[in-house]
C-alpha cells in the first residue's frame, strides 16, 4: 500500500468491504483518478463480504482489480518471525501453519477471482514495487503484461505461472564441471545448450504457442501472462530458455517483458 500511495493512488488500508463504495465516492470527488483498498477480509457480517462489494463496484460502472499476493508457506513463516507480528487468525489455530491454511482456504475464492496473481516468495520490497509500477502505473493504459520465469524444480513450480514449461530434457551443465559454476547468461553454457539437436527444434515450438496464446490474451482482455521455464536447479537451461523467449517475445513486436530468474543465486 505504501508503494501504491508513492505513485499517488487514494489509499485505504485494512478497510471492511462495506466501506469500499463510500470511499471510492470520496476519491471520485477529489482531483484522484485512482484508488487502492487493502480489503480486511475476516470481516464479514455487516462488515460486508468481499465479493459482494465488487459486484457492487462493477455494478456502479467501475471496473475493479484484483491483486492477489502469495508466498509458500515457509517464506511467510520466516516473515511473521522476522517482524513478530502475530497472524490474525492465530487465536483459532493452535500453529502458526494451521493460521495460514486457514487463511488460505478464506482467501480460496478472492484468489480465483483474482486479475493479478504474484507470487512474492522471492519479492524484494524493490522488487514489489516494480512490479506494481509497470502493472498499474502507465498513464491509464492497460497492456497485457508478460512475465518470463526460470526456476528450478526441485524448489517448486512459481505459483502465478499461467504456462510452464519443463526443459529438464536437455542436456544438463550442471554436469560439465567447467561449466557448473557459470549459469544459461554464460556464453559457455549457451554454446553447450546450442549443440543439442532437440534445442531448436523445442524452441520453434514454445515460440509458435507463445505466439498464438499471446494475442488471444490480449483480446480476452488478460492482463498479466506468465511464462514458467523449468529445469533441476533454474541455474543453467531455464535461465538459457527463458532469454530465449524473451529475446524472441521483443522480436514480434511485444513489450520488453520482466524475466525473473528466480533460483539462480540458490
Amino acid at each position: 500500500m505504501k508503494s501504491f500511495e508513492d505513485f499517488g493512488f487514494a489509499c485505504l488500508d485494512n478497510v471492511p468491504p462495506v466501506l469500499a463504495p463510500a470511499f471510492v465516492d470520496l476519491v471520485r470527488a477529489s482531483d484522484r483518478d485512482a484508488a487502492a483498498l487493502a480489503f480486511d477480509v475476516r470481516s464479514g457480517g455487516a462488515f460486508g463480504e468481499a465479493a459482494t462489494t465488487l459486484e457492487q463496484l462493477l455494478n456502479d460502472g467501475l471496473q475493479p482489480e484484483v491483486l492477489f499476493l502469495d508466498a509458500d508457506d515457509e517464506t511467510l513463516v520466516r516473515r511473521y518471525s522476522e517482524t513478530r507480528r502475530r497472524h490474525p487468525l492465530h487465536g483459532t489455530a493452535s500453529t502458526l501453519i494451521e493460521a495460514i491454511a486457514a487463511e488460505r482456504a478464506t482467501l480460496a475464492a478472492l484468489r480465483d477471482r483474482a486479475d493479478f496473481l504474484w507470487d512474492t516468495t522471492n519479492f524484494t520490497q524493490a522488487t514489489l514495487k516494480e512490479h506494481i509500477a509497470s502493472t498499474f502505473v502507465n498513464n491509464g493504459q492497460r497492456h497485457t503484461r508478460t512475465t518470463v520465469i526460470a526456476f528450478g524444480f526441485k524448489y517448486g513450480v512459481p505459483l502465478d505461472a499461467d504456462w510452464t514449461f519443463d526443459v529438464r530434457f536437455l542436456p544438463n551443465p550442471h554436469y560439465q564441471l567447467a561449466l557448473r559454476p557459470l549459469n544459461g547468461n554464460d556464453a559457455e553454457v549457451a554454446t553447450y545448450l546450442e549443440t543439442s539437436s532437440d534445442l531448436e527444434p523445442f524452441l520453434d515450438r514454445l515460440f509458435a504457442l507463445v505466439d498464438f496464446v499471446v494475442p488471444r490474451a490480449r483480446a480476452e482482455g488478460k492482463s498479466q501472462l506468465t511464462f514458467a521455464i523449468g529445469c533441476t536447479g533454474g541455474r543453467h537451461r531455464s535461465v538459457y530458455v527463458a532469454r530465449r523467449l524473451v529475446r524472441h517475445l521483443i522480436e514480434t513486436g511485444e513489450d520488453a517483458p520482466a524475466i525473473e530468474e528466480r533460483d539462480l543465486q540458490r
